[in-house]
C-alpha cells in the first residue's frame, strides 16, 4: 500500500491556533502517521459521516479517507464536545 497524501481543511489552522502548542506538536505527529496507516488502532468510523475520527489526548482528529485517489483530508481539530458535525 502507497503512502497517502494530507490535505487539510481551511478552518484546520484557525482549530490549531486555539489550542496549546505542546499539544499542536502531539496532534501533528498524529496526523503524519495516517499518511503511513489513514485507520491505526483506534480509529473510529462516524456512523452520521463518511468521515473517522482518532484521538490524541483529550483532542479529537476527524478526518476523510478517499481511497482511490490515496488521500487524508483532515476536517476538523478540537476537543471531544466540539468536534462532531
Amino acid at each position: 500500500m502507497g503512502s497517502y497524501s494530507l490535505f487539510f481543511k481551511r478552518s484546520v489552522a484557525k482549530d490549531l491556533k486555539a489550542i496549546p502548542r505542546a499539544d499542536v506538536r502531539k496532534i501533528l505527529k498524529r496526523i503524519d502517521g495516517l499518511a503511513d496507516d489513514p485507520r491505526p488502532a483506534g480509529s473510529k468510523k462516524l456512523t452520521q459521516h463518511e468521515f473517522y475520527r482518532i484521538r490524541q489526548g483529550t483532542y479529537r482528529i476527524v478526518y476523510e479517507i478517499v481511497d482511490d485517489k490515496l488521500i487524508v483530508q483532515v476536517i476538523r481539530v478540537a476537543q471531544r464536545s466540539k468536534a462532531y458535525l
